[in-house]
Parts: structure tokens; C-alpha cells; sequence
């Protein structure tokens, strides 16, 4: 027993040991059910916010704290699921995007042919165009698109031109080119927490002309959490979902350090942001991502990295729920 109290002990001190991802052993996604992985690329935003690539070490670095049982569910997801820390997405053309792109996909391939769920953290948010185009479709869906929970400040369906300073497949396109190729469909996928003043008035129409089940944060205010929560499970009901989480649906003063921050109009805070994730609890989750982590303007206590792993540990919680 006091072997056992000390291991716990120093497994969850941030500072100590070798920087896995909460911990987890480093090993293959054969035979695992949960795969930990960073996707370290930043050339998908195409803005000078491009520190996101830092987001993977700056969340091996302190994810060990959040290495803990889940109270609410009243399970131990380390001890419930396999999971394993496939490390880094190898990205040796990482200033060309649609490369790199390409990259990330081929990586996630072998993902989804051993059967394991991933559970990713970027990088910014053109990562998840690379990753499912990889699941979209694939051995974890049955062969089915994916349907997205996708919480943001912003659409990431951009149409209006056909690329983002010089990113063809960048953050802003993927919600559009995914679903172009059927690797999601959008009549099936939840978009939440959009908000800011946007560069054009009509910035919700790609989205609603692709189908996408639209939620502002000023519908959000309006409507409450439980209307939104009903809605969720009502279109996700069945589903392979995909959770994509962008730190940027956080308020700023909860998750500062994030690319395309939006401080104008009040994002959601912690609780809110984990009631909405939870109401695919149940579900066929198939992975999940956290992106636009900028850990060189986070504080001195690393705050939006701790959030970062804190949102990475609602979602293998709810994966390692249903391992068989």
C-alpha cells in the first residue's frame, strides 16, 4: 500500500519523470484503446500566431496533474481503457501546410486500422481536416462519415476564397473541404459557441448552406445549456462522433493563451464548456482534439495548458467508459 501511495504520489507531479502525455507509457496503437498523440503543426493558421506547435510539449509538461480518477463518472480511465502515448505526428515539410496535412492523415491511418480511438492535441485547428480524413469513412466509423461536436468561436467553413494566406486546407477550410469529400456530415454535426464581430455579416452562411446544426453563443445565452445539451443528443444520437474542441470557445480569461482570440463578446467558462462535452457521454465517441493552444502566451502557472489537458481528460474519460 505505500508503494502504491508513493507511485500515485509522484505520477502525478507535473515536474518529475518523463513527460508522457498524463503519464501514459509510450508505445504502438496496436492493441491499445485509446491513443494520446500531438499534432505539433502551425502553418495551417497562416497568421503570425503560429506558436501552436508548441501546444503538444507545453501539454506533456504539465498533463501528469490531470492524471486523476473521474469523479463524477466514478471511474479510473487509467485503469479502465489500455491507453498508450504515440507521441508526435512527424512533420518534416512543416512549413507546407497541404504536406504536412497529408502527413498528419497517413499517421492517423494507422490509427484507425489498429482499432484505437485517438485522442489528440494540437497544433492548430486545420489538424483535425488531416485527422479526419483519415477516420472520416474509415475502420472506426464502420465506414461511416463522422459526425462532429465542434465547439469554437468560429465557423472554420470558409469559402469565400480558396485558401488562407497561402494554406489551401488551412483552419478556416476544414469544416467545408471535409465535408465536400463526405468525411463528415454536417446535417448530423453540432457547431457551438461561435461568436466575436465577424469581418463580414453573412459569416454563418457556409455553414448553414452545408447543413451544419448552428449554435451562436448568443443562441447559447438564449436557449441555456439544456436546450442546447437536448439538441445535441438528438442530432449526435447514433452517431460516430468526433470532438473538436478549440480553445478559443473558452472566455479569455479562462484560456488566454489561444490563436484568434476572441475577447469581445464572453466565451464559455469551464463548467459550461464540460456540461456541453458530456452530452455525448454514452456515445460512439471515435476521437477527439484540443487545438490553438499558444503556450508562449500562457501565464507563469501555464493556466490554458492545464485547461488544455483538463478538456483532453473529459474526453478519454468518456472513450474509456465504453471500452469492451
Amino acid at each position: 500500500m505505500a508503494r502504491e501511495h508513493d507511485d500515485s504520489m509522484m505520477n502525478n507531479l507535473y515536474w518529475w519523470g518523463i513527460p508522457t502525455l498524463f503519464r501514459c507509457p509510450q508505445g504502438a496503437a496496436e492493441g491499445a484503446d485509446i491513443v494520446l498523440a500531438g499534432v505539433p503543426h502551425s502553418t495551417g493558421n497562416g497568421t503570425t500566431e503560429r506558436d501552436q506547435h508548441l501546444g503538444p510539449r507545453a501539454v506533456r509538461n504539465v498533463s501528469a496533474v490531470q492524471r486523476r480518477v473521474h469523479d463524477a463518472f466514478r471511474i479510473d480511465p487509467w485503469a479502465s481503457a489500455n491507453i498508450v502515448d504515440v507521441g508526435d505526428v512527424p512533420l518534416p515539410r512543416a512549413n507546407d501546410n497541404e504536406a504536412s496535412i497529408q502527413d498528419i492523415t497517413d499517421f492517423y491511418k494507422t490509427i484507425d486500422a489498429a482499432g484505437a480511438r485517438p485522442v489528440s492535441i494540437g497544433g492548430d485547428h486545420s489538424i483535425t481536416g488531416g485527422i479526419v480524413q483519415a477516420l472520416g469513412c474509415g475502420n472506426l466509423t464502420g465506414g461511416e462519415p463522422v459526425s462532429f461536436l465542434h465547439l469554437d468561436a468560429h465557423t472554420d467553413v470558409f469559402t469565400k476564397v480558396d485558401h488562407f494566406l497561402g494554406a489551401k486546407k488551412s483552419a478556416a477550410h476544414w469544416g467545408a473541404y471535409l465535408a465536400d469529400q463526405g468525411k463528415v456530415d454536417p446535417k448530423t454535426s453540432m457547431q457551438i459557441g461561435l461568436r466575436g464581430h465577424p469581418r463580414t455579416l453573412d459569416w454563418l452562411q457556409p455553414s448553414y448552406d452545408y447543413g451544419y446544426n448552428v449554435v451562436t453563443m448568443a443562441d447559447y445565452r438564449k436557449r441555456g445549456a439544456a436546450d442546447v445539451i437536448s439538441q445535441i443528443k438528438e442530432v449526435l444520437d447514433g452517431r460516430p462522433v468526433y470532438i473538436t474542441f478549440d480553445l478559443d470557445c473558452l472566455d479569455p480569461t479562462i484560456a488566454p493563451a489561444v490563436s484568434n482570440i476572441e475577447p469581445g463578446v464572453k466565451g464559455f467558462d469551464i463548467d459550461e464548456a464540460v456540461e456541453l462535452l458530456r452530452a455525448v457521454r454514452g456515445m460512439n465517441i471515435v476521437g477527439g482534439d484540443v487545438v490553438c493552444l499558444m503556450p508562449t502566451k500562457d501565464t507563469p502557472n501555464n493556466i490554458t495548458s492545464l485547461v488544455a489537458s483538463s478538456i483532453m481528460f473529459e474526453m478519454i474519460s468518456m472513450i474509456s467508459e465504453n471500452v469492451t
